[in-house]
């Protein structure tokens, strides 16, 4: 087990842990949502050679949270990393690939927000989404595919719900994985 620490930007409380060695991935959860359910997710990608950073969301917008993000990966020494999210998570993880660009090699979406379809420029991106997902239904990663079909690549979870990324965590990592292709 991981032990969760908190990291406290403006005196704002930010649940954070790493664990494992290797090229790192950032995990940022969903608003309201504590880090622990992407613990699972964080063990398997650990087992298969990477470092893995799950931050908690908080209550800021996504722009602000980017900087935290940052602000953390500063305090455990990650220059730069593969940045993902879940749900609001993957919009602060697309905020920080376009507020810091330099510190990320490309952008894991675990299911996608409706909204703005704005990516960092040259950055690859893979979404992941349940295919019966009603908090982020796949139409929103089709969108962002069509709005840049030169870096984007989706995986389905075929009847994944909203919850995946615990709920169907083998197939979820298995995507990561394979798209980061690190053995």
């Amino acid at each position: 087990m991981t032990d969760t620490q908190i990291f406290e930007p403006d005196a704002r409380a930010i649940s954070y842990a790493v664990e494992g060695n290797g090229p790192t991935v950032v995990l940022v959860a969903d608003k309201g949502l504590p880090i622990d359910y992407l613990g699972t997710l964080a063990h398997i990608l650990v087992e298969e050679d990477f470092r893995v950073l799950r931050i908690a969301a908080g209550s800021s917008s996504a722009h602000e949270l980017a900087q935290a993000v940052v602000d953390i990966m500063d305090a455990v020494e990650v220059k730069d990393a593969w940045l993902g999210g879940h749900g609001f998570g993957g919009s602060v993880a697309r905020a920080v690939a376009l507020d810091f660009h330099d510190r990320v090699n490309g952008v894991l979406l675990l299911g996608v927000e409706a909204g703005d379809l704005t990516l960092a420029e040259g950055l690859p991106v893979l979404v992941i989404q349940g295919s019966a997902d009603e908090t982020t239904p796949p139409a929103n990663g089709e969108a962002l595919l069509a709005a840049a079909p030169d870096r984007v690549s989706i995986v389905s979870i075929d009847g994944g719900g909203h919850m995946f990324p615990s709920e169907n965590v083998g197939a979820t990592s298995w995507a990561i994985e394979d798209y980061l292709d690190w053995d």
